[in-house]
Formats: C-alpha cells, sequence, structure tokens
C-alpha cells in the first residue's frame, strides 16, 4: 500500500493529542464541583453501563478524525502490474575534445564546432529519450548525466569547449564512463555514440577492455571518425586557402575503432564533412528504435472511499452518543 499525500499524515498527531489531553483531565477533579459528605456506611453500589462508557465517544471520535485524515492521505494499493511495451532509448554522446578537434578542414568553424551543432540537432529529435553526454580529451567527464529534460541538455552541448579537460585522447576512459551510466538499463534500449578525430593514446581502461565490457553488458558502440580525406588545405572566408598540417585519421586508427564498434554489435562510420556527419547521426537513429517490454503497475486501487465513509460513521456515532444517551451535565 502507498499513500498519494503522505505528508497530510502528519496531521494524525492532533488527535493522539487531543486524546492524551482527555486523559489528563479525566484524572483530575473539575475546577466547580459540589462536595458531599462520605457515604461509606452504604453498601457499595455497581457502576451503571452510561459510566463504564463514559469514554466510548471520545474514543470514536478520535478513531473516525484518523479515518478521516488517513482518507486524505490517499492510501492505494497496486493493481495488477501490466506489459507494456516501449520505444524510449538510453543513449550516451561521448564527444572528443581534444586539441586535434580544432583542424578546420570541417566547416563552418573547426571540427568541435560542427559536431557540437551536430549533436545538438540530434538530441533535439530524441524526445521521450534519457540522453546524456560525456566529453573527454586527456580524462574523461560527465558533462550531463541521463536527462530528458533536453532543453538543458542542450545549453550543457553549447558550453563544451576545447581546453575543458587535459589534452589527450582517452577513448577507453570515456567508453568506461559512458558505461556506468547505462549499466543498470534495460540492455536492448542503450547506446554509446562515439565521436572521435584520432586514437586512444591515454588514460584507462584501454579500448578493447571497454568494448569487451559494453559487450557484456549488451551495449552498442556506435564510433564516428571525424577526418576529411584531405586536410593539407583549410579554406578560409570560402575562396582563400592556406596549407595545414590538421591530424587526420590513419589506416591503423580506423581499424581499432572498426573493431571497437564491431566487437559490440554496433557500426563504424567515417564523416569527412559536415554533412556527411549529419547523415551518419540520422542513419543512427532508426537503428536504436528498439521496442522493449516491461512489467509496469500503472493503476492504483483507491482506498479513500471506504475510510472517509468508516470516518464519517464513527465521528457521527461519537458525537451522537455524546449528546444523547451518554451526555454528561456541566
Amino acid at each position: 500500500m502507498r499513500f498519494a499525500d503522505p505528508l497530510l499524515l502528519l496531521a494524525l498527531l492532533a488527535p493522539c493529542l487531543w486524546l492524551w489531553r482527555s486523559w489528563r483531565a479525566g484524572r483530575g477533579l473539575p475546577v466547580r464541583r459540589l462536595a458531599f459528605p462520605a457515604l461509606r456506611f452504604l453498601p457499595p453500589q455497581s457502576q451503571s453501563a452510561r459510566v463504564q462508557w463514559r469514554r466510548l465517544p471520545a474514543v470514536l471520535l478520535a478513531s473516525g478524525l484518523v479515518l478521516l485524515i488517513v482518507a486524505l492521505a490517499r492510501p492505494q494499493v497496486a493493481g495488477k502490474a501490466e506489459p507494456t511495451r516501449l520505444k524510449s532509448r538510453n543513449i550516451i554522446v561521448a564527444l572528443d575534445i581534444s586539441s586535434s578537434m580544432k583542424a578546420t578542414d570541417f566547416q563552418p568553424g573547426n571540427r568541435l564546432a560542427v559536431a557540437r551543432e551536430t549533436v545538438r540537432e540530434f538530441v533535439r529529435r530524441r524526445q521521450g529519450d534519457l540522453v546524456g553526454l560525456v566529453i573527454f580529451a586527456g580524462r574523461a567527464y560527465l558533462q550531463a548525466p541521463l536527462t530528458t529534460d533536453l532543453a538543458v541538455l542542450d545549453r550543457l552541448i553549447e558550453q563544451v569547449q576545447i581546453g575543458l579537460l587535459p589534452d589527450g585522447t582517452a577513448i577507453g576512459t570515456a567508453l568506461a564512463l559512458s558505461l556506468n551510466q547505462l549499466k543498470n538499463l534495460p540492455a536492448g534500449a542503450c547506446t554509446i555514440v562515439l565521436i572521435t578525430d584520432g586514437a586512444n593514446n591515454t588514460g584507462e581502461p584501454s579500448p578493447p577492455l571497454a568494448a569487451e565490457a559494453a559487450r557484456a553488458l549488451g551495449i552498442r558502440v556506435h564510433a564516428i571518425g571525424l577526418s576529411s580525406s584531405d586536410t593539407s588545405q583549410t579554406w578560409l572566408n570560402g575562396v582563400w586557402s592556406v596549407r595545414t598540417l590538421s591530424p587526420r585519421l590513419g589506416g591503423r586508427d580506423e581499424a581499432a575503432l572498426k573493431s571497437l564498434a564491431a566487437r559490440t554489435g554496433g557500426q563504424y562510420y567515417r564523416a569527412s564533412d559536415p554533412e556527411g556527419l549529419n547523415r551518419i547521426m540520422a542513419e543512427i537513429d532508426p537503428l536504436e528504435r528498439i521496442e522493449i517490454e516491461v512489467n509496469e503497475t500503472r493503476r492504483y486501487h483507491e482506498l479513500f472511499p471506504w475510510m472517509l465513509f468508516l470516518g464519517l460513521v464513527l465521528t457521527c456515532s461519537g458525537a451522537a452518543l455524546e449528546n444523547t444517551w451518554l451526555r454528561r451535565l456541566p
């Protein structure tokens, strides 16, 4: 049994205090009284029924008040658990904010600016889903825990900047932190979207070990590698170009990300421009629309009508007895 408004039960102190004061008052002599001489010479007489039941009205009134207060708190008993099919998903986005994300081969802005805006658009479409954000460089940090408040999540994504964490690329650490957020949720509806432009070079555990943990938990990892096909030139204002040494994903780096994703049942994607990144995020979206069945109790049976009726009966009975058969003179 549960109470819909349990704080109202604090009002139960009132009838308890009233009963205690009534008991204390009944033990003493009344302030105004008539004194009679002792009648010890008369034979003892048994008490009448009215004297024996003189405390009954107070008990009935207090009991009725207790039941009325409990009725106000709305006691409920759970109904039968019913199977419910849900399409809600639990998604953690792990976003790389290492210094290499400053590369301007993605226009406008740099890799991080494009990735951040794409993630914001992805999050805005997640109505009803639980979404969280992990940022990582040399260390990993939980920027936003799993939440359905997409407006707050959008603001937290907007605040992500390069330099918030020591430099490096701790992919394994980011995955471990992401898994910690998802480990107690239904595995069939959990996924991690990893967005990075480099290979793991620091932190613990290693990406293969993190992938094994994800596979054991039944959580998929979709990896997205950010790197244009040609990073030897960077365009300025869409007209002039300069030579640059922007880092790019090598064959070994991509192989590591492919292996990581495949080990968990996910996919690897390479985004070479903003449009490609948008297409990839749109492709990931339907892959995670997994319907799961859970047993959920949605209906509760209200008990307050019965307690309200019984409380009114007891209260009215106590008041009636106090003013009729068990009435007392002042």
